[in-house]
């Protein structure tokens, strides 16, 4: 490449840079989501993916679009908010929930679950369908957050494509299910819904870890593979609202890829189980 080359790509990349600060802090006056603390190249990919569906040329362009359409800004939730979910993706979590977590919550009269950043909500369901084999569903309240509205529409629905959920079998199995996984859903057509029992002690709400804060406190909080897309300040403010937020003795459950390297109050938690991102505050 010719030194002239080099300098107009230079350029073209400080042009971007400069454009995706602009929308960014366009969004976050506008509309209230801060996405400047996001991890820089999962957030590029979305943001260039909305922009082709919408047929915007560059970024400037897109900035319009989204200032003056909100429907453009939905969207863009869909694509850049964290939408990769599915029932019993980490059994050996649910597995120790099972056998660590939920002795415990038998001896309270009351239990407040958060599951943050829930996206379609196939994680909700299949947490409980564990709290119901339990015997605890009915005195358990499952606080089931995300910034997308539209995800959460879907997650109100319990109604999902039927061959994905049942593929689900095999990791329900293997998280210590009780029985078949079928006996949670009925089929019509190509979709499978969930029973609306599983639903009663769920509570549906938008909620953005960037700018909201903790609402409750909870005995268990489940945030997995959401702080993945964090830079460091950010995945340090979510875990601080966490901390808060737990009862003592609460726990913290994450996605396999997580960690309490940006945590810190991490000297106060204890790992339940090894090999396993679930960790309990400890009494400080």
């Amino acid at each position: 490449m010719s030194e002239t080359s080099a300098a107009r790509l230079d350029a073209a990349t400080e042009l971007e840079k400069i454009e995706l600060g602009l929308l960014l802090e366009g969004i976050r006056l506008c509309y209230g989501y801060d996405f400047r603390e996001y991890a820089l190249a999962p957030l590029r990919r979305g943001i260039v993916s909305a922009m082709t569906r919408e047929g915007a040329p560059t970024i400037s362009a897109y900035q319009d679009r989204i200032l003056h359409d909100a429907n453009s800004m939905q969207r863009l939730l869909g694509t850049i908010g964290v939408t990769v979910t599915g029932m019993f993706r980490d059994p050996d979590l649910m597995r120790c929930l099972r056998e660590e977590v939920i002795p415990l919550f038998k001896t309270y009269p009351s239990i407040r679950i958060w599951v943050a950043g829930c996206a379609s909500g196939e994680e909700v369901y299949a947490l409980a369908i564990l709290l119901e084999e339990e015997g605890i569903l009915h005195r358990s309240t499952i606080y089931a957050t995300d910034l997308n509205e539209d995800m959460l529409a879907v997650a109100r629905t319990g109604a999902y494509p039927v061959d994905r959920v049942r593929k689900y079998e095999e990791l329900y199995l293997q998280s210590g299910g009780r029985t078949r996984l079928a006996d949670y859903f009925t089929v019509s057509g190509r979709s499978a819904r969930f029973s609306r029992d599983l639903q009663k002690n769920v509570t549906w709400s938008r909620h953005n870890l960037v700018t909201d804060s903790s609402f409750n406190d909870f005995h268990l909080i489940l945030c997995a593979n959401v702080l993945i897309y964090f830079l460091p300040v950010l995945q340090g403010r979510a875990h601080r609202m966490f901390y808060d937020s737990l009862i003592r003795s609460g726990f913290l459950a994450l996605g396999k890829r997580e960690s309490l390297i940006y945590c810190a109050d991490r000297d106060h938690y204890e790992q339940v189980r090894d090999g396993v991102n679930l960790f309990r505050k400890l009494r400080w």
